[in-house]
This record gives structure tokens, sequence and C-alpha cells, in this order.
């Protein structure tokens, strides 16, 4: 989700520009950050004795904060400091938000994750804007797409892992599948508004997302395929995003 956009974004601005390097570490910087942060803060509210991640944690907020300094410097430097205050201040915000949701132990609610994957994806807006100095409609369109197939599919996995529960409880639906399921008839639709303004590529990569949520969301009506592990469910969900990219990227090339 993160990574993801800003390849497909690099791959489709058709040229290499140093400022991409530049923005890259940033975002991983941004995103690494929160992890250490999270233990800080766990320290700060929760833990009475400090522990021993905790100076790790330090050393390493540390360290990312210079870097993504040195980032804001080299941006600065080559392009307007306005046009990123409103992703800067979004990144902040999402940082922080992500900290206090973990640190009540909420980070795997659908809704939150859902909201993650729509900043995560953000990242292709970022390529985009540190290339050409302003956002390409095309970056745009790219974001929406890369969202619309991350939120898709974390339902998907969230009825999986329900279906798993459910098959001990005895109970047939949950609110995943069914969001899941209105999920798949929305990516189906906007192909359909794709394939009605003849972008046949990104018409693919839509009805492609679609039918491989829908196989999955079939399959996992049987008890056999629940027992599938998730490192090779993960691996096929992987192969559907590399898929999805690609034909994304030639469908706005």
């Amino acid at each position: 989700m993160l990574l993801a956009p800003f390849f497909c974004a690099a791959a489709v601005l058709k040229r290499v520009y140093w400022v991409e390097g530049v923005i890259l570490i940033a975002i991983v910087c941004a995103f690494a950050i929160k992890d250490p942060l999270l233990v800080l803060a766990r320290q700060l509210w929760i833990w009475k004795q400090e522990h021993p991640e905790t100076k790790a944690a330090r050393r390493w907020v540390g360290v990312e904060s210079i870097l993504l300094s040195l980032c804001g410097l080299a941006l600065l430097g080559t392009r307007n400091w306005r046009s990123f205050m409103l992703l800067s201040l979004g990144a902040v915000t999402f940082t922080v938000v992500a900290v206090m949701v973990n640190l009540r132990n909420r980070q795997r609610s659908e809704w939150f994750q859902v909201a993650s994957a729509v900043a995560l994806t953000s990242t292709s807006l970022a390529a985009g804007l540190s290339a050409q100095g302003a956002i390409p409609g095309w970056c745009w369109v790219l974001w929406l797409l890369c969202a619309l197939q991350a939120a898709a599919g974390i339902f998907v996995v969230h009825a999986r892992l329900d279906a798993r529960i459910a098959v001990r409880k005895g109970v047939r639906e949950t609110s995943s599948r069914r969001a899941a399921l209105v999920c798949q008839v929305v990516l189906l639709a906007v192909g359909g508004f794709f394939a009605y303004n003849r972008r046949p590529w990104i018409t693919a990569a839509l009805l492609m997302a679609a039918a491989g949520y829908l196989f999955e969301l079939r399959r996992q009506k049987k008890t056999a395929s629940l027992q599938m592990p998730l490192t090779r469910v993960g691996i096929q969900a992987l192969t559907l995003l590399v898929v999805y990219s690609l034909l994304i990227v030639i469908g706005l090339w």
C-alpha cells in the first residue's frame, strides 16, 4: 500500500527525477518512525518502569527525524514549500492517529485500516508532486484506483479471518464479508465507468481485482480453504497487487 502507488506514479512519469529519491526516503522514514514513537508513547503513558526497547526507540526517532529534516531541506531547495504543506500535515496527522490507535489496541479495526490505506496510497501524489512541482491530474486517478483496491483487499482479508472464527461458532456470514462484497460491487461499477470512457487497461485491472477477490470470498465458504496458511494467502494477494499495478500503469501511460 505504501510503495506500489509510488512506483506506479514514478513509472507513469516516464522519467527519473532525483527528487523522487529524496521523497521516497522521506516516505519510508515517515512510515517507519511510527513504531519507535509508539514505544516512547507507551513508556510515557503506560509503562511504569523503563523498558529495554525505549533507548533504541529514542535513537531511531532521532535518526529518522534527522533524515526527514535533511529530506525537507533538499525539497525546499528545489520546490515551493507550500506545495508540500498539505501532504506533510497529512503525514504528521496520520502518524499521531496511528500511534494513538495502537496505544488503545485498536489497530486491527477495519475502518482504521481502510483509512490507513487511503493515507498510505497517497504516496502516488507525493511522487508526482516531487517530480513536477505540482500534482498531475492522473495522479489523483492513480490514488483513487490504488485506494479502492487496497480497501477491497482489507475487507477480504478480514472476511477470511472472521470465517475461520465463524466455522467454530457456526455463524454463516459476517459483517466483514458483506462489506467485502460491497467493495467488489464498487470495483465493478468503477470498472464500468472506465469501460464507458474507453480505458480498457484500467477496466481490465478493476475487473481482474474484483474477480480475484470474489474468487477468494467464494473459497472462504470451504472449510479446507480456510486452513490455508496466511503466508500463502498473502503471496497470492501480493501477486494480484503486482498485476493490478502493472495494468494501471499501462492504462495511465
